[in-house]
């Protein structure tokens, strides 16, 4: 044994499984979030240990958004695709981190972006800022 080349641990590391995907959530053609509803289906079958979520949620640049004729107001339709992740994810045993983008409507335009402030998010998820320092810490 050398101070150089401490010994090698007896058992391996513990390994995770981490998902990560970028947003938009949505097709073009509507804001029926059908890729967000494939994702989640994704995470209910693999089970990740951590699935890290970028955004934009509800992007900014879509036409639906840039001409107003969302189902709601933006808020309300950036919280019902809040909760369907918040769901999709709690259901799969999976700790959620999301990561904002400068495309999302419902979040402050500035470079770093703070976090997402969402108190209704489980207390084991995560909301960080862009770029992130380190989500699993």
């Amino acid at each position: 044994n050398s101070p150089f080349f401490p010994k090698p641990p007896l058992l391996p590391p513990e390994q995770r499984m981490v998902l990560v995907a970028c947003g938009p959530f949505t097709p073009s053609d509507g804001v029926a979030f059908e890729p967000l509803s494939d994702l989640l289906e994704v995470v209910a079958r693999d089970r990740p240990d951590v699935c890290v979520l970028f955004g934009p949620f509800l992007d900014a640049k879509h036409e639906q958004v840039e001409s107003c004729q969302l189902p709601g107001s933006f808020p309300d339709v950036f919280r019902l695709c809040l909760r369907t992740i918040i769901d999709g994810t709690r259901s799969a045993g999976s700790q959620l981190v999301l990561v904002p983008s400068l495309r999302d409507v419902s979040h402050d335009f500035v470079y770093p972006q703070p976090p997402f402030a969402l108190p209704d998010l489980p207390k084991e998820d995560r909301a960080v800022p862009a770029p992130p320092k380190n989500p699993q810490n």
